[in-house]
């Protein structure tokens, strides 16, 4: 029998969310810092640049798939497999990883127990994919970790236009079926907008989506009707989704043309 006090609140570290089987450490502060870093580590934690750890609780009846290269500690009755089922759906993994930021090869954890992952600086996010009925698209290079039930494909898009002139990839992975999702965010979900659609219209002025409903129809457009009235109004080519579904914006992250507030 293995205890530990890993999701145990310390001067140092709190869990900040659970769901699931995945539960989220973030240390607040890093008490081991070397003394010559300790201000720039002090000013960093106040911006919430922070460490953050997945916690995995495995069971014999559910198992986990995680990014590559991710595991840090296996407490427990743990056992780790590939999850290949034969030389096709290597060929298939291998051509997918070719065309995204995703590992071909994802390790399966699977028995009784606990698995940590590595610590990161990146914002980690919780999503039950039952809250997005048909499953999840991400950005390249997002996905940490999900249950088995869940299933992980690579998809194309579907028009021209969003090939060419989208931003958000010729290739994505899209997640399907049942359970939590860990992903690993640029920005917080404080900063994030959800947006809802009902057999409704949603443009975005640049590749700010960084997660969709597979089911919404990503296409690329003129900002306004004519070619004269983009020129004039400045505004070009924007993302277009359409249908029912949902999209998570970040909408403050790489934007253009702001300046920095000025001193004094």
């Amino acid at each position: 029998m293995i205890t530990t006090n890993i999701c145990e609140p310390s001067r140092a570290k709190q869990v900040i969310v659970s769901k699931g089987p995945f539960s989220v450490i973030e240390y607040e502060k890093d008490l081991s810092i070397d003394p010559k870093d300790a201000q720039l580590s002090y000013f960093a934690s106040k911006m919430d640049v922070r460490k953050r750890q997945l916690v995995v609780d495995i069971t014999y009846e559910n198992g986990v798939i995680t990014q590559r290269g991710m595991m840090q500690m296996m407490m427990g009755d743990i056992s780790a497999d590939t999850g290949l089922t034969g030389m096709r759906d290597l060929v298939r993994k291998l051509a997918g990883s070719v065309v995204t930021n995703e590992t071909a090869v994802k390790p399966h954890f699977t028995g009784s127990g606990k698995v940590v992952l590595e610590p990161t600086y990146h914002h980690i996010l919780l999503e039950d994919l039952k809250e997005w009925e048909s499953g999840i698209v991400i950005e390249d290079g997002m996905f940490l970790a999900c249950e088995d039930s869940i299933t992980l494909k690579v998809e194309a898009r579907k028009n021209l236009s969003s090939l060419v002139l989208g931003n958000e990839g010729i290739f994505n992975t899209v997640l399907y079926g049942d359970g939590v999702a860990a992903l690993e965010s640029p920005v917080p979900i404080d900063e994030l907008v959800e947006v809802r659609l009902e057999d409704d219209v949603l443009k975005i002025d640049g590749n700010m989506a960084i997660a969709w409903s597979p089911d919404l129809e990503f296409t690329v457009e003129k900002a306004t009707s004519t070619l004269i009235g983009s020129a004039v109004s400045g505004e070009g080519f924007v993302n277009v989704y359409t249908g029912t579904g949902k999209v998570l914006i970040a909408p403050v992250r790489k934007n253009r043309g702001i300046s920095h507030p000025k001193e004094g």
